[in-house]
């Protein structure tokens, strides 16, 4: 199957910006000639990671954290933005340290996903995390995060629990069984 070609960019301009994020409007030209202006958010272009923690070979550690979008807790797996200078593996055991005090001896690459893409310029790495350690470095997260110990016999009652339903985490946990990680 042939590639696409990529509209022509004819401009961007930043049209807003906060501390976190900056919104692009880019006028495009697409190949059979026709014009549009999309939005979108500018990514940092760090990248983030999400890691799938196994205290056990059957348990998996979550985390339950304040998702501000929602303005409520969500149950979810350690994430956390790329450091400049960072390679993906050294964020996600630094995430790990920083979140649930454990390190990882064996880091399983699952895949680089992205959100909404047509609107979010952001990739994420999911990792597996396995031959953790105690090993604990201070986050930046304004409280205690709780932490929830989580059997891989009874997924179901998690994917049923009514505070985890972030995409990016059913993704990780779906990709991970069927990768035979759990």
């Amino acid at each position: 199957m042939a590639r696409k070609q990529v509209p022509e960019i004819l401009t961007r301009q930043v049209v807003a910006q906060s501390r976190l994020l900056k919104i692009e409007a880019v006028d495009l030209r697409f190949s059979n000639g026709q014009e549009r202006q999309f939005e979108r958010m500018a990514g940092s272009g760090r990248g983030a990671v999400m890691i799938v923690p196994f205290l056990k070979a059957d348990t998996l550690m979550l985390v339950r954290e304040y998702a501000a979008g929602l303005h409520n807790y969500q149950l979810g797996f350690p994430k956390g933005l790329i450091d400049p200078g960072e390679s993906p593996e050294q964020a996600a055991n630094r995430e790990l340290k920083e979140e649930i005090g454990y390190g990882a001896r064996e880091l399983i690459p699952l895949k680089s996903v992205t959100m909404a893409p047509q609107f979010f310029a952001a990739t994420m790495h999911i990792f597996v995390a396995r031959d953790l350690y105690p090993e604990q470095l201070p986050g930046d997260e304004p409280e205690p995060l709780e932490l929830v110990p989580w059997s891989t016999n009874d997924i179901d009652a998690l994917l049923a629990q009514p505070d985890f339903t972030e995409a990016r985490s059913i993704a990780a946990l779906l990709m991970t069984l069927r990768e035979g990680h759990a």
